[in-house]
């Protein structure tokens, strides 16, 4: 299938207008700097408020922004982890997907934080947000929440993250509503079909992909570790349900993918559902890309199914 027209007009805009980097060269705070957006403001139109606070971490308070929807508590708990490439990226790129997810499944979302690499490598985000799930689960109820409905999300590398904790939680016995995985990253490998037939000219482009992987990994080692590579865990079984997005033309598509059936054969619940005509995190382009809408919407109805009642 050929790219969508909406999708490919904006490709078209971006690959004309966008600096020619050099990732042997371009360093964390130039390429922050390249994707940086406007701060929003913090608004709270169609919900009922957002907040910036911190939480205990492992190395420090650990700021989350939290969408509190409309509706009578205690209400349902939903982890998000916006992507990035584990470098770049903040609780302000996603600002406008988890209002949209708050208000629409009618769930609390928790945005988090989280340190990011070369400054501080793996696995010091992941530990970030594992102290902000253990959060929730102890003291969701403070913001409105219910502890015994908490669901976690999140975008690429935040995708990759949500898919570790639900690992952990599974271990730990952190008991989990769902996993949203929105286009997520879960080899560092990189040796999927996709990174060769995706890997230039569709927005996160292969050469990204490397660069992201040599800020956040210490070692060649800590590739093949579980912990930044789910899809290499060896037993995921009892997990909890997923919904898994990934885009036609996205590096990460197939290894998405791989990570969704390896899902299935555990016996995991897996919804899975590839984007036809489009390219990495288009969830992000509401406004310009009709189905930048219906995903988000489709992933809100993911999440509100799962919570069920109290």
């Amino acid at each position: 299938m050929a790219l969508h027209p909406q999708t490919a007009a904006f490709l078209a805009a971006y690959n004309a207008s966008a600096p020619v980097i050099d990732y042997d060269t371009v360093t964390a705070a130039e390429l922050r700097a390249l994707f940086s957006i406007p701060k929003p403001e913090i608004g709270s139109a169609g919900l009922r408020g957002v907040e910036d606070r911190t939480v205990p971490g492992p190395a420090g308070p650990v700021g989350v922004r939290i969408y509190t929807p409309e509706g009578d508590g205690p209400l349902p708990l939903t982890l998000f982890i916006h992507g990035g490439g584990f470098s770049i990226g903040d609780v302000d790129t996603t600002d406008g997907l988890c209002r949209v997810l708050a208000e629409e499944a009618g769930s609390l979302v928790v945005s988090v934080e989280y340190r990011r690499a070369p400054e501080a490598p793996f696995p010091a985000g992941l530990d970030d947000c594992w102290a902000a799930l253990q959060w929730l689960a102890e003291h969701g109820s403070e913001i409105g929440g219910d502890p015994s409905r908490v669901a976690v999300a999140g975008n690429s590398s935040g995708g990759n993250f949500a898919a570790v904790l639900s690992q952990r939680a599974t271990r730990e016995g952190l008991p989990l509503r769902h996993q949203l995985l929105l286009f997520p990253v879960t080899d560092a490998r990189m040796d999927h079909h996709s990174h060769q037939q995706c890997g230039e000219g569709y927005f996160l482009t292969a050469a990204m992909m490397r660069w992201f992987w040599r800020q956040y990994l210490q070692t060649t080692d800590d590739g093949l570790d579980p912990r930044t590579s789910p899809l290499l865990a060896s037993d995921l079984s009892g997990l909890p349900p997923a919904t898994v997005f990934t885009a036609e033309f996205d590096v990460l598509r197939d290894e998405g993918e791989d990570y969704a059936r390896s899902l299935m054969r555990a016996g995991v619940p897996v919804r899975l559902k590839r984007w036809e005509g489009q390219i990495h995190d288009f969830i992000l382009l509401r406004g310009s890309v009709d189905d930048a809408g219906a995903a988000l919407r489709e992933a809100a109805v993911a999440l509100s199914e799962s919570m069920g009642s109290e």
